[in-house]
C-alpha cells in the first residue's frame, strides 16, 4: 500500500550490501518509483522518501566519511531547527567546521549533495578551501561575540559569501560516477554501461548463469573491469584473476596463461569487455562447491566504435551450452589402418558402474524448526547468520503454530557448512536443524 516507504524502509536494511542494493533500486525502477542521489536539503541518515512524488533518497549515513551521528546529530537537527541550507556557504556558516571536516566536504561534493545549489561538482572541489574558510570565520566571529557588532553595522558589516570560482578543468561524467562508486558503494545519477544496454541485452548472458547448476557450460558475459590481478605461475608463464560488474551482478573470471598471451593486453581496469568462458563450479576433488568461477577463453573490448556501428538484432543469445570437453577437442582423425583393424577386431569396453554416486549438494535443503515465529530477535539472528554463508542450498523455515506446522521458503540460499550448522543449533536447538 506504501510502495516508497515500503521499498526505502528496505535498502536501509540492506545499506551495507551494495549488491541487494541494485537489485532493489532495479525493483524500484520497475515499480514506477525514482531513486535519487544524496541531497542536503531531502534526505536524511537512513533512506526517506520525497513525499508525493515517488521518489526516494539515498541516505546521507550511507556515504563513506559522513557517519550517522554526524548526519543525525548535527545536519538533520540544524535543517530542521532553522530551515533548509540556502547555499554551500549557508551550510559551512550553520554547521560546525570541526565536526563536518574537509573528507567530508569532499564525500557529500562528489555525491551530489550540493548539486541542488547550481554548481558542478568540480566547481565546488575547486572552490571549496575558501567556503571552508568562510564558514570558520562566520563561527570565529559568532564565538567571539563579534556579529553582534555586525548586526548593528547592518548589511555593510555582513562578510560576503564566496563567490564559487568556475574550475580550469571539469571532471568528466566517467569520473564523477567512479566517486559515487566508491563513496556510495554502486552507482545512483549514472552508469557508464547505460549506453550499452541493448547491445548486452542481445549479445550476453546475465551474470546470474555463472552458478553451479551450469559448471561445465560455456557462457557469454559483458560488463566493465574493475580489478585485474595479476601472478606469474611457476613455469614463469604470465595469468589474472579479474574483477567485471555489469549493472546487476559482480563476477570474477579466470585467465590462464595461453587466453592471457592473447587477451593480456586488453584486461585494463574500466575497460568494457564481452568474455566468453566456461563455468567451473568443482574443486581438485571434482565436487561441486558454493565457489563458481569463469574460465575465460576469449575476451573481446566493446568501444566505443564497435558500440556505434552495431546494430539491434532484436534476438538473444541462446541458452548456455556444454562445453566441448577436453578429450573431444584433442581428438585427432582415425587412420584408415585403424579403422580396418577396428572393423575387424571390435574393441569391447567393459561398462562401469558408479555403485555409490557422490550425492549433489544442491538438492539438499536445510530446514529450520521456529518453535515461536513472533521470535523476531531469531529471526533476525538467523537471517544474519544466512548473509555469512551464501551458497546454493535452499532454506526452508518451518514455523510451529500449535500442533500444525508450515514450510516456509526462503529467498536466499546458504553453504550448509558444519560450521553454519554448529551456530544454528547453538541458536535454535539441535533437533530444529535438519539438512537432507
Amino acid at each position: 500500500h506504501y510502495p516508497d516507504a515500503f521499498m526505502a524502509a528496505l535498502m536501509t536494511a540492506d545499506m551495507r550490501w551494495t549488491d541487494r542494493l541494485a537489485i532493489e533500486i532495479a525493483e524500484c525502477k520497475r515499480m514506477g518509483l525514482k531513486v535519487l542521489g544524496p541531497d542536503i536539503n531531502q534526505s536524511y541518515g537512513d533512506f526517506g522518501i520525497v513525499g508525493g512524488e515517488k521518489t526516494i533518497r539515498f541516505g546521507l549515513s550511507g556515504i563513506k566519511n559522513m557517519g550517522k551521528s554526524l548526519v543525525e546529530d548535527i545536519v538533520i537537527p540544524e535543517r530542521d531547527k532553522n530551515g533548509p541550507f540556502k547555499s554551500v556557504c549557508d551550510f559551512a556558516k550553520r554547521i560546525d567546521s570541526t565536526k563536518f571536516n574537509k573528507k567530508s566536504w569532499e564525500a557529500a561534493i562528489k555525491t551530489g549533495a550540493f548539486d541542488r545549489f547550481g554548481a558542478t561538482r568540480s566547481d565546488l572541489l575547486f572552490n571549496l578551501e575558501a567556503v571552508q574558510a568562510y564558514g570558520s570565520k562566520i563561527q570565529k566571529d559568532v564565538g567571539s561575540g563579534q556579529t553582534d557588532l555586525f548586526g548593528m553595522m547592518g548589511e555593510a558589516g555582513a562578510v560576503p559569501e564566496v563567490e564559487i570560482k568556475p574550475a580550469p578543468v571539469q571532471h568528466p561524467e566517467k569520473e564523477q560516477l567512479l566517486w559515487e562508486r566508491d563513496l556510495m558503494g554502486l552507482y545512483l545519477s549514472a552508469h557508464p554501461l547505460d549506453k550499452y544496454d541493448t547491445y548486452f541485452e542481445e549479445q550476453t548472458h546475465p551474470m546470474s548463469l555463472i552458478a553451479s547448476e551450469n559448471d561445465g557450460k560455456m557462457v557469454t558475459v559483458g560488463g566493465i573491469i574493475t580489478n585485474v590481478r595479476s601472478i606469474l605461475t611457476k613455469k614463469g608463464d604470465k595469468m589474472a584473476f579479474v574483477k567485471m560488474e555489469d549493472k546487476m551482478d559482480e563476477i570474477e573470471f579466470i585467465v590462464f596463461p595461453s587466453v592471457f598471451a592473447e587477451y593480456g593486453g586488453k584486461l585494463e581496469v574500466d575497460n568494457v569487455v564481452r568474455v566468453r568462458g566456461r563455468v567451473n563450479a568443482k574443486d581438485k576433488e571434482g565436487r561441486i562447491t558454493s565457489d563458481v568461477k569463469l574460465l575465460a577463453e576469449q575476451v573481446e573490448l566493446i568501444s566505443d566504435d564497435v558500440l556505434g556501428s552495431y546494430v539491434s538484432t532484436g534476438t538473444k543469445l541462446a541458452a548456455p551450452a556444454p562445453a566441448p570437453s577436453e578429450r573431444g577437442r584433442r581428438r585427432s582423425k582415425i587412420s584408415a589402418e585403424r579403422v580396418q583393424n577396428a572393423v575387424a577386431e571390435p574393441i569391447i569396453h567393459e561398462a562401469r558402474v558408479l555403485k555409490n554416486p557422490p550425492k549433489d549438494p544442491r538438492k539438499e535443503r536445510l530446514y529450520i524448526l521456529i518453535e515461536h515465529p513472533d521470535d523476531t530477535e531469531t529471526l533476525s539472528a538467523i537471517r544474519r547468520l544466512a548473509d555469512l554463508y551464501l551458497g546454493f542450498q535452499e532454506v526452508v523455515l518451518v514455523l510451529k503454530d500449535g500442533e500444525t506446522k508450515r514450510p516456509l521458503r526462503m529467498p536466499f540460499k546458504v553453504d550448509a557448512s558444519e560450521d553454519l550448522l554448529v551456530k544454528l543449533r547453538e541458536l535454535v536447538g539441535a533437533e530444529a536443524v535438519k539438512v537432507c
